[in-house]
């Protein structure tokens, strides 16, 4: 009972990428779930001596990722674990305009990728690791929008607000349990990725507060992938991860 296993979710790219990059050290064994795999992290795996899997699966179908997971988790030789977490990172911003401009579809997107997969994910992890018998955390990425409105941002929003409020409910049922997991929707700050790059090319007539992000980019205010990455697994490392069920980094 030596290794460590992560599961984590939206490792292809931004902060989840940096923070599988910062996993892949020897004593943790990593399962990474992308719409795509990334080679950079095979090669890291393999020069680390790390067991990494990679799967790749669409999100937009939590019900099947869950599901995969339950049975992999189910399969698996607990013996070898002492430890072991879940963490949602993957999200995506809908197309940034205010909801009476806003494509079914895309907000449907929005919500299955960034509140109903990591539901149905924590549902499949906590009932199948329930009796492994090992310390056990879940890691919900959120966001600051999603405790702070914001115009043209109502799918996102609600998405996060969402994650943030089904985490409350799981830490109260992990509480009433004699072996329950620590649980946590962590929000990580203002990162310079991908979805930074998005709101700040947003049209300014759409977007109210394009201006406000272009700024934080223009004053060195944004965290890198790699040092939000840093931070976030630093949180998820401290002895006291779990007593607060919504929490910020910066806190």
């Amino acid at each position: 009972m030596t290794q460590h296993l992560y599961i984590l979710t939206g490792a292809s790219r931004g902060m989840g990428l940096a923070m599988a990059q910062q996993l892949l050290t020897p004593g943790n064994s990593l399962l990474c779930i992308s719409r795509h795999t990334h080679d950079g992290l095979a090669t890291t795996a393999q020069q680390q001596h790390v067991a990494l899997t990679q799967w790749t699966h669409d999100l937009c179908d939590g019900q099947g990722a869950s599901q995969r997971l339950r049975d992999w988790l189910q399969d698996l030789d607990t013996s070898a674990y002492a430890g072991v977490t879940l963490i949602n990172n993957a999200g995506v911003i809908p197309r940034i305009g205010p909801l009476s401009q806003a494509d079914a579809a895309d907000l449907a997107q929005a919500l299955r990728v960034g509140l109903e997969a990591p539901m149905q994910l924590c549902a499949a992890f906590l009932g199948a690791t329930e009796h492994w018998g090992i310390p056990r955390k879940v890691l919900n990425i959120s966001s600051g929008l999603g405790r702070n409105a914001m115009a043209s941002q109502a799918g996102y929003c609600a998405a996060k607000a969402g994650m943030d409020h089904f985490t409350r409910c799981m830490a109260l049922d992990e509480a009433l349990k004699p072996h329950g997991a620590k649980v946590c929707a962590l929000a990580p700050g203002v990162i310079d990725t991908d979805m930074q790059v998005q709101l700040r090319a947003a049209p300014a007539a759409a977007f109210p507060d394009q201006a406000r992000f272009a700024q934080l980019q223009q004053q060195g205010l944004l965290s890198s992938a790699p040092q939000a990455a840093s931070q976030v697994l630093a949180y998820l490392a401290r002895p006291d991860f779990g007593e607060q069920a919504v929490a910020d980094v910066r806190g």
